[in-house]
């Protein structure tokens, strides 16, 4: 019997058989929650889907929502919603449980969510604040790559 072992998983994989263990859904991630996590994660969800234009989409053991780069992500738990937002500031208040220099301008600010009504400001807030700074770093980004060209000398083809 040819067949191998998955790096990933350990599951042992059969010669020809087809084997996905990496991918993963945004309806994988979520089954397996609570009546009230399940509100509070479509209400969030519904939040974070008016903000505008975005892809979103399911990475490994989380559900990310990404302009140019990625501005939020939510880790589903078994007692709560972990949700990480990208700001360019420190936010001090109770319902951060964390937070996480992760480079020159991003700070990752980590809260839980147990329950529907966590949703809502100040918590919307600061989903339309990580929103429009990607939009902003992105737009500074497309700039600076154009003023970083160098002109060709007037003489160069002649």
């Amino acid at each position: 019997m040819a067949g191998r072992e998955c790096y990933h998983c350990k599951q042992w994989v059969e010669e020809g058989e087809a084997h996905d263990c990496w991918t993963t859904t945004e309806a994988a991630l979520t089954a397996d929650l609570s009546e009230d996590l399940r509100e509070a994660w479509e209400r969030l969800r519904e939040e974070l889907a008016e903000l505008g234009d975005q892809r979103i989409y399911a990475s490994g053991t989380c559900i990310m929502f990404a302009r140019e780069n990625v501005y939020c992500f939510v880790r589903p738990r078994r007692s709560f919603l972990e949700v990480c937002l990208f700001l360019a500031r420190v936010l001090k208040s109770p319902h951060i449980k964390r937070v996480e220099q992760r480079s020159k301008t991003k700070v990752a600010n980590i809260l839980k969510i147990i329950h529907r009504d966590a949703v809502e400001a100040p918590l919307t807030d600061w989903l339309r604040e990580a929103y429009d700074l990607e939009g902003a770093t992105a737009v500074k980004k497309k700039k600076a790559k154009k003023a970083r060209r160098p002109k060709a000398p007037a003489n160069f083809l002649s």
